[in-house]
This record gives C-alpha cells, sequence and structure tokens, in this order.
C-alpha cells in the first residue's frame, strides 16, 4: 500500500511540478564554483569522478516532497562530440531502502529532456531546488530500488556551451554517467551490476544513441537495456517540425548547439542583427522561457538573405553535421522499447517509426509502441508505467517483448 501512495503521488506530482516551472521559472544559480572544472583536467579514464558533494532532491518546487535518496552532486570526466576530454557534471541517486530484488541493485541512467541552453538549466541545480520537471518519473524510478544517475551533460552547468541534441557527446556523458555512479563509494552501488538507460525527447535521443554506441565506448558494462520516449532520430526532419512552431526556441538551442561542436560552420554568420539577438538570448534561457519568449518566430526573418535556417539544411557543410547526428546507422547490442504518440506536436512521428524498422533489420529487439495521445507532453506522462514495466522485466531477466514486423 505504501509503494502504491508513493507512486500516486509521483504521478500527482507532475502537474504541480510544470506549472510551476511556468510561473515561478528556473531556479538561480547555485554553488557555480562546484562548477568549475580544474584546469588542466586530471588524468585518469573515462567515468572517473572528479569531486562529488551532498545534494537534494526535491520533488516539487515547493520543496515539500524530498526523495528518501542520498544524493550526491558529482563532476567526471567524459568526452565531448570529437573525443577530446572534457567535464561533465550530474547526480547520483541511492534510495535508503533495502533492494528487494533478484541481484545486485540496479542503476538507471536517466538522460533529461530539453532543458535549455543556460548553465541555470542544469538538471543537477533543478533536482536540488526542486524545479526538475522529469522529477516525477526520477522518483518512480527510485521508488522501485534502482539507483538512478543524472548526467547534465556537456556545458550544462560547466563551462561552454550545451551541446544540445548532439548525438556523440549525449552518449558519452550518459555513459560514463553510469561509470561515475558505480566508481562512487558514497553512493553504494554495485560497480558491475546491471545497468539501463531511460529518456524521453532530448533525453530519448541520448537513450537511443548511447545505447548504440555502448557496445563500443563502454562494453563493461552490464547493460540490460534502454527505454527511448520520442527520439529526435533524424534532427532535419525534427527542425522542419519546429520552425514557426511554438517550440521554435528549441531549434535555437540546436543552432548554438552545433555551433559550438563544430565552430567552422560559423552560423551566426548566416543570421541579420534579430538572428543574432536571438542566437544570444537562447544561450543563456531554460526550456519555458525560451517557449514564452520566440513562441512561432519564422527563422527567414533571422537571416541575412531571408531564406529559413531550414533551407540551409541541403546545403553543406550544414548538411553532412547535421547528417553526423541521425541515429539508426549503428546497432545497439540490447533490447529497446521506443514509445511515441502519433500526435506528437514537436517530434515527428514517423522517423521513429522508421527508427524501430532499421533497428529491426539490424536484429534489434525492438518494442515499439504507438500511443495516440496528443502534444508531445503528455505522451510523455502517458509513456511512465509502460517504461517502468519495461524496466522492470529487463531486470528481472524476462524475455524482452518485440513487434518488430508489426509496426
Amino acid at each position: 500500500m505504501r509503494i502504491f501512495l508513493r507512486r500516486a503521488l509521483s504521478a500527482a506530482v507532475a502537474t504541480i511540478s510544470v506549472l510551476a516551472l511556468a510561473t515561478l521559472g528556473p531556479p538561480s544559480a547555485s554553488a557555480a564554483s562546484f562548477y568549475d572544472p580544474p584546469s588542466p583536467l586530471p588524468a585518469g579514464h573515462d567515468g572517473d569522478v572528479i569531486r562529488h558533494e551532498a545534494s537534494t532532491f526535491y520533488i516539487d518546487p515547493i520543496q515539500l516532497i524530498k526523495a528518501d535518496a542520498n544524493v550526491q552532486r558529482i563532476m567526471y570526466l567524459s568526452r565531448d562530440t570529437h573525443d577530446a576530454p572534457i567535464a561533465v557534471t550530474g547526480t547520483v541517486l541511492t534510495p535508503r531502502s533495502a533492494w528487494h530484488g533478484t541481484g545486485a541493485r540496479p542503476i538507471v541512467s536517466y538522460a533529461a529532456g530539453t532543458q535549455g541552453e543556460g548553465d541555470d538549466c542544469a538538471p543537477s541545480k533543478a533536482l536540488a531546488a526542486g524545479f526538475e520537471y522529469e522529477g516525477p518519473f526520477i522518483a518512480g524510478l527510485l521508488t522501485r530500488g534502482y539507483g538512478v544517475v543524472v548526467t547534465d551533460y556537456e556545458g550544462l552547468g560547466t563551462p561552454g556551451d550545451h551541446t544540445y541534441v548532439n548525438r556523440a557527446a549525449e552518449a558519452h556523458a550518459v555513459l560514463d554517467a553510469i561509470r561515475a555512479a558505480q566508481r562512487l563509494p558514497e553512493a553504494g552501488l554495485p560497480d558491475d551490476g546491471p545497468v539501463a538507460i531511460a529518456g524521453y525527447s532530448q533525453g530519448g535521443g541520448a537513450s537511443a544513441a548511447a545505447a548504440e554506441l555502448q557496445p563500443s565506448y563502454a562494453p563493461e558494462l552490464n547493460l540490460k537495456g534502454a527505454y527511448a520516449g520520442a527520439v529526435p532520430a533524424d534532427l532535419a526532419e525534427v527542425a522542419k517540425n519546429l520552425d514557426g512552431h511554438y517550440a521554435v526556441g528549441f531549434l535555437g538551442f540546436a543552432l548554438v548547439s552545433m555551433n559550438y561542436a563544430y565552430p567552422e560552420l560559423n552560423i551566426p554568420a548566416l543570421l541579420n542583427t534579430r538572428g543574432k539577438q536571438l542566437f544570444e538570448q537562447v544561450r543563456t534561457e531554460c526550456t519555458v522561457e525560451a517557449i514564452a519568449a520566440h513562441a512561432f518566430t519564422q527563422s527567414s526573418t533571422l537571416t541575412n538573405d531571408g531564406r529559413s535556417l531550414i533551407s540551409y539544411l541541403g546545403d553543406e557543410p550544414y548538411r553532412s553535421r547535421v547528417a553526423e547526428q541521425k541515429i539508426g546507422a549503428l546497432k545497439p547490442a540490447v533490447p529497446v522499447l521506443i514509445v511515441h504518440s502519433a500526435l506528437d506536436d514537436i517530434v515527428p512521428y514517423a522517423q521513429d517509426r522508421d527508427l524501430g524498422r532499421t533497428w529491426c533489420g539490424k536484429g534489434v529487439q525492438v518494442q515499439f509502441s504507438t500511443t495516440l495521445i496528443p502534444t508531445h507532453v503528455l505522451a510523455a506522462v502517458r509513456a511512465f508505467p509502460e517504461a517502468f514495466a519495461w524496466l522492470e522485466g529487463r531486470f528481472a531477466g524476462l524475455p524482452a517483448p518485440v513487434n518488430c514486423g508489426w509496426f
């Protein structure tokens, strides 16, 4: 009965959290010095912990509900788009209750959805302040007894721009976060136990990319599966949908990300005065701020020549760099659950169906789940119970459901 009430409460808090985010805004920056990496970076291996400190996780923005877990903010070694070493921050959460499942306590690397570009948007800061809109899902993972690690990704909190929806950088951060959680003594988590990856939207892309790179980048991990919801698998298709959309600020995030990862693109050179102003503004904005400030902006009003930014995606060097972010070229070695609503208003549904079919063709155990819940946000909440049940099955050692050939 206690577990049922906790799960029900976590689901109810989701709506409260989103409303509070919209009205109260993001948390102020705190503990800024923690986010400044040492220079030079220490020698070590990917996933080694550079520093850590005790933190908190409030599930609600009013800070009435604190997660029953030991919480550590961490900084760890990872790699950027070009395999250069970087420092990434994140949060490790260990339930205080004993693990009652079979075998060692599992770890779930949770890849957060769109947070924004500003340093104040880092999930580790939002979790501590009760402003993380995905807090209810993370709380649900803890309620099930899993250890959880949540990466901040490259550039959220730490110096430099956040490489939003960048396939390699996000995959590295997600996989190295597991290594860091395993190597942190204060977390008390197994160093070789079962692990899984989960995420929705931007986090779905990071989860899918991590599943693809795990066999080569982190083969030692005992990975059991990956849940990837509403995956932005083809950024060119997502960009077409976002131009002039209420969430066009997300397209701004992607421009900042691509320009930072590939400075030779010199994206600001394409922009007029208004475009440069938007570019600089989104570099400091979180999700709700960007939606409110830039809704329905047409990208053709931001360029020097009046062309839409989308039209540039067919030109080099932009086409090649965007193509590098496409998910589906590699083969995950573990079962994958893809959940996507056919009525998603941000990430096009067809590209995820194509991703599932591509992976099936490579022999991946794919469960592709179509929902009919309207909007990207509501579909995320609808996916909660399905994702929880699927993860429980993987950690219990049950055969993974597969529906290849049926979608």
